[in-house]
């Protein structure tokens, strides 16, 4: 059998090189050179003899290369493509021969790619000490423009801002780019909340795993796969578009689009139902190609001017937990083995930036064995949720406590909430007396808890925190 070449690549450090500004138009920027990084970059090489693309996705490469004179073009000039168009991105790659079982050699070529992720190529971007440096990045500047020093990274995504892959690939060919958001107040409505939200597919490598002995069968699922996730996209912009049709422009920014991996901003009022809408989907466009697949998303919501950078990392650590409880034994198990599809959000109350962890232990643990830390949150209402909530029932709370009989079970609330931060007894009679003049079931149910672990834990804060950024009124 002719011997052939797997060329994989990773491309490492997108989310720093996108998050690294707090500029809204340079984020646009840098997601349009990671979306071109993960589409016809690597083509542009090219090469000479046959070659058989498998992956390209999500900043992940792998290739069938015929010859070994082509392969080590890719090896050489790639990295270094890639890096002169996306400064402070770096890349690995990893090289497996074979002339025998493809998934065999996919195998390898993983365990090659996870030791190099460790030893990536050097930064471009590093610089000498005595070099003048971007006030904004810390990176060495390559010009001055309106007397602001500009790093290599940001000169490249300020050239890249207007271009228009990622929107037509989220909205639609047809939606005009004059509709488009590039500044953050076209993200921002009647308060000044807006949302990143992170949603990540569950199950792909048990799929990749089934089909990696195919190459043709696995390129198939990673074209089918992308599809699926921009069709599912144009989909649910599609559905809330009424919601902003009168807006100047489209309180939406996608920033991330590629393989199951989605990342967008957003207006904070539109975040949830933009999540829910996206997952399901995402869930009936994967069901269609005949692997079915459920996904997680984490939600931060933060006023406009936190940092991108650490509310992507929130959204991140958000998705990261409702995934966790999604595959946990005992959602598992009520669910026929199923991972089944939860949001999970956080409103960002301190200026520190703090890991999730830490947001836990000091914001939403108000007395030992007691916990505001709830979520996630379901989309499938039929399954069993061992003491979880839908998405469905925590929208219908929010909802009614927006009206006018709602005003006095949030007041109730509230005070409720202070006094399980002071003292739990006095908490306990608030809510007995409360209980009795507003006989509400809402109000009984955020405050009854329900134990995980050892620990009582309650949707009152999540129900609070997402009324005032979907109702708060600040711009007028």
């Amino acid at each position: 059998m002719l011997m052939k070449y797997l060329y994989g690549a990773a491309v490492q450090g997108i989310q720093s090189f996108i998050f690294q500004t707090n500029e809204l138009k340079d984020i646009i920027g840098a997601s349009e050179l990671v979306q071109k990084i993960c589409t016809n970059l690597f083509d542009e090489l090219g090469f000479k003899g046959n070659h058989e693309m498998i992956v390209q996705a999500a900043g992940n490469i792998k290739c069938i290369f015929d010859n070994e004179e082509d392969c080590k073009r890719a090896v050489l000039e790639f990295p270094k493509k890639v890096m002169n168009e996306a400064p402070g991105i770096t890349i690995s790659q990893a090289v497996v021969k074979y002339d025998g079982e493809f998934k065999d050699a996919v195998d390898k070529l993983e365990k090659k790619l996870r030791a190099q992720r460790n030893r990536p190529f050097p930064s471009l971007t590093i610089g000498l000490m005595a070099i003048e440096r971007s006030r904004k990045t810390g990176l060495p500047a390559v010009k001055v423009k309106d007397n602001d020093l500009i790093d290599a990274g940001v000169e490249k995504k300020r050239d890249a801002y207007e271009w228009k892959q990622l929107c037509e690939k989220s909205f639609g060919e047809n939606v005009p780019s004059s509709k488009y958001a590039f500044n953050i107040e076209d993200l921002t409505d009647h308060n000044d909340w807006i949302a990143v939200i992170h949603a990540d597919g569950n199950g792909l490598g048990k799929i990749v795993q089934e089909i990696g002995s195919d190459p043709e069968a696995l390129h198939i699922f990673s074209q089918s796969l992308d599809d699926a996730t921009r069709d599912a996209a144009r989909e649910t912009y599609r559905e809330l578009e009424p919601k902003f049709a009168d807006n100047k422009r489209i309180p939406l920014r996608p920033v991330v689009l590629s393989g199951d991996d989605m990342t967008i901003i957003c207006r904070a009022d539109l975040a949830m139902k933009y999540a829910e809408t996206f997952i399901s989907k995402f869930e009936k466009k994967t069901g269609q190609m005949g692997h079915p697949l459920t996904a997680c998303a984490g939600i931060a919501f933060i006023k406009s001017s936190y940092p991108f950078y650490y509310g992507y990392n929130l959204a991140e650590a958000l998705c990261e937990q409702a995934k966790k409880d999604s595959k946990s034994k005992d959602m598992t198990e009520a669910n026929d083995g199923k991972v089944l599809s939860s949001i999970m959000f956080h409103k960002v109350q301190s200026s520190f930036v703090e890991d999730y962890q830490d947001i836990v232990a000091k914001e939403l643990t108000p007395a030992e064995g007691h916990s505001f830390n709830f979520g996630p949150y379901y989309l499938d209402t039929s399954a069993q949720l061992n003491g979880r909530w839908t998405v469905e029932r925590l929208m219908k709370v929010v909802n009614d406590l927006s009206t006018d009989k709602g005003n006095a079970v949030k007041t109730s609330l509230r005070r409720w909430m202070t006094a399980m931060y002071n003292n739990t007894e006095r908490a306990t009679q608030l809510r007995d007396r409360a209980m009795t003049i507003l006989q509400d079931n809402d109000f009984k149910e955020m405050t009854e808890g329900k134990l995980r672990g050892g620990v009582k834990c309650y949707p009152t804060y999540d129900a609070l925190s997402l009324l005032t950024v979907i109702n708060q009124v600040t711009n007028k």
